[in-house]
């Protein structure tokens, strides 16, 4: 008579009866990770005063309980089906999931397989009182959860409402103050301002990376530059003063590194330039990209490399129009022969006695522009706060406070209001000269 085969699982639920594994997580980086240490040693001691037998140990460090999304937890879930454990004891049962309803979810899925969930800091029993004790429970963490929640957003909306520093890295250029404000951080705002105009006057970033790279200048994050790492500063409305935080919006909120007209130019290049990284090239820059124009059909002349049937490398400029479109017959130009013949150009014009004079004149007059700048940022701010704090007086008097006070406060901004100009306008800086080279037509 053949033998007769046991129900499935009959054996491993035998051999589990008294085996349980630990799961234990810490969710946020203001816990310790010897919080998880913690916890399994409390497991463990429990689990061997209900006499369980610890066969695994599951942990998520620094994962919130509110998602499921917890490696560990889906691996303990997976395993659960294969029968392998019956108990699953966890430090406290906000380790099961803060959301009362996902925890709920949770452990009822163990208890489906025949799994009990013990909590080292939580007794309750196994019956309808326990069950009843345990839900209450969920609900509170669940509470705390989300009213710890709900005072952090009300604590970060209140600092961005008096523009201060929030979270998160701040942007390169600037610092934070004792008092949570912005300020700028010398000399990194002078290096973005530089990214910036580099970045208007057509300069690849792959360019730039290498200058800043070779100057030992770093990132905010104290790693090199590379030619991806300026799309998101260059493109970071922060930098013209204003504060920006989700729906907040305050010009003039924090210091100013760049003006408007330059960091809107920057948009423009951004958006009319086909690759404003720019490529790295082994064999150098091509130095009159984007200066100059085929003498034929006008079209920009490219940068070309090519090797010859003798493997020797020849660098070129070539017709755009003809290389793209084969509209033009225009032939070939070498490279260094026409850029040497350029720079031959330019320093005959440049040491003429009165371009020599009008350089320097230019230069005076650019750091004259430069400093009366300064001065205009400084009155800017001064008027900005002047206003601030008449808005903070007159919100004072609407509600009812007035004093003498408030009165002789308020008459005294407003006389610094009167002696700003009502409007403040920051000089245009005149650009340096072009060079546009037209090739020969030949």
């Amino acid at each position: 008579m053949p033998k007769q085969k046991k129900p499935p699982g009959r054996k491993a639920q035998g051999e589990s009866a008294k085996r349980g594994v630990i799961y234990a997580r810490y969710s946020s980086h203001a816990q310790k990770d010897a919080s998880i240490e913690q916890q399994v040693e409390e497991c463990l001691k429990f689990a061997k005063d209900e006499g369980i037998t610890i066969v695994e140990t599951y942990a998520d460090r620094a994962v919130s309980g509110k998602t499921d999304r917890r490696p560990n937890f889906q691996k303990m879930m997976k395993d659960a089906e294969k029968g392998g454990f019956r108990y699953v004891v966890a430090w406290k049962s906000n380790r099961m999931g803060r959301n009362m309803l996902q925890a709920m979810i949770n452990e009822e899925r163990l208890n489906e397989l025949g799994i009990r969930v013990l909590y080292t800091e939580e007794d309750f029993d196994d019956t309808a009182a326990g069950r009843f004790a345990l839900r209450s429970m969920m609900n509170v963490n669940q509470f705390y959860s989300e009213n710890m929640a709900e005072d952090i957003r009300r604590g970060l909306r209140d600092n961005a409402e008096n523009c201060k520093v929030t979270n998160g890295t701040l942007p390169f250029g600037y610092k934070r103050t004792p008092e949570l404000k912005y300020a700028l951080d010398e000399p990194k705002d002078a290096i973005v301002r530089e990214i910036f105009s580099r970045v208007a006057c057509g300069e690849a970033f792959a360019d730039i990376a290498a200058d800043l790279n070779s100057r030992c200048i770093t990132t905010s994050r104290g790693k090199p530059w590379g030619k991806n790492s300026f799309h998101a500063l260059v493109t970071n409305e922060r930098y013209t003063g204003t504060y920006i935080y989700g729906d907040i919006r305050v010009p003039g909120g924090i210091p100013r590194i760049v003006s408007d007209e330059l960091f809107y130019k920057v948009q423009e290049v951004l958006k009319t330039k086909k690759n404003p990284q720019g490529r790295h090239r082994v064999n150098g820059d091509y130095t009159l990209t984007g200066k100059l124009f085929c003498g034929k059909c006008k079209s920009p002349m490219v940068g070309m490399s090519g090797t010859s049937h003798t493997s020797e490398k020849h660098y070129y400029y070539a017709c755009q129009k003809k290389r793209t479109e084969k509209a033009c017959d225009k032939k070939n130009v070498q490279r260094d022969a026409i850029e040497e013949a350029v720079a031959r150009a330019i320093k005959n014009y440049a040491l003429q006695d009165d371009i020599i004079q009008w350089i320097a004149d230019s230069t005076v007059e650019y750091f004259r522009k430069k400093e009366e700048e300064s001065h205009i940022s400084i009155l800017e701010d001064e008027l900005a706060e002047a206003k601030r704090a008449a808005k903070n007086i007159m919100t004072a008097i609407e509600q009812g406070i007035i004093t003498p006070t408030t009165k002789s406060r308020l008459l005294e901004l407003e006389k610094r209001q009167a002696h700003q100009p009502s409007t403040i306008r920051t000089p245009r800086q005149e650009s340096g000269w072009r060079c546009i080279v037209t090739c020969s037509p030949l």
